[in-house]
């Protein structure tokens, strides 16, 4: 058994936070979740997840700078970058907060960037760049998106056919209804057949704040596949593992 992603980077977040003093009192932490409007803007589509009202984005600030992250459980929270450190990785909130500060202060010592989310029709434009990425890379090969990001799913099977993609996701409006001609299948039983059913795997960064993240890295080791996350949640984690990360809109502030 894998130990979780998160885990894992734990003690190097932390010398990284005691090498520059920043887990005291002096340094606060302020995170808050924000609407719709101030994470993504004003984009025409309107059937992302965040809009729709499935997910939201909670927001660090670690001196003047932010990192941001995707949960389906939102919540505020102000306390020292050693308080968020300590919190229990056991709930999507807590992850959440952790990702979203680690984020901030990766950024502020400029260990990372894209730490903010794209807004307006950048989303719509990564999208299409993904895709073109994706072609240029690997090819026109079977691609397992987990995590439904509509654009994302448009542009995969716009570039490849819809033979050519697989879709999971946790929401249990989309499983078993076809996006863009593909069934979206469910993520929490279909998963391991996605995987082994596709030869590059595209994972949304809000894996590691729900949990299945780890799970998901276990099947893609297991089958052999090559894979890469997307997004801003996951900004901080790949800095620290190196864990390859697509996100070619991602501000940083």
């Amino acid at each position: 058994m894998h130990r979780s992603v998160i885990e894992s980077t734990r003690e190097k977040f932390l010398k990284i936070v005691q090498d520059n003093n920043m887990g005291d009192a002096g340094v606060t932490v302020i995170a808050r979740p924000l609407t719709p409007e101030e994470a993504i803007g004003n984009p025409e589509r309107r059937d992302f997840p965040i809009i729709e009202g499935k997910e939201r984005v909670i927001e660090a600030a670690v001196f003047e700078s932010k990192g941001h992250a995707y949960t389906d459980s939102p919540k505020q929270y102000a306390g020292t970058v050693k308080d968020v450190y300590e919190l229990p990785m056991t709930t999507n909130q807590n992850r959440a907060v952790y990702l979203a500060t680690m984020n901030a202060v990766l950024r502020h010592l400029e260990i990372s960037h894209g730490t903010v989310h794209c807004r307006d029709e950048e989303p719509e434009q990564c999208a299409k760049e993904m895709a073109e990425y994706i072609l240029k890379e690997y090819g026109k090969v079977k691609v397992g998106l987990i995590g439904l990001n509509p654009a994302i799913a448009e542009m995969l099977v716009h570039a490849g056919g819809a033979e050519n993609v697989r879709i999971t996701d946790l929401n249990r409006d989309n499983i078993r209804s076809y996006k863009f001609g593909v069934e979206v299948w469910d993520g929490r039983g279909d998963t391991e057949d996605l995987v082994r059913d596709s030869d590059l795997i595209v994972i949304t960064g809000t894996t590691m704040v729900n949990g299945t993240f780890d799970r998901i890295l276990e099947y893609i080791e297991k089958y052999n596949k090559n894979y890469f996350v997307y997004g801003v949640t996951c900004a901080g984690i790949c800095s620290l593992t190196g864990i390859n990360r697509v996100c070619p809109y991602g501000h940083d502030n």
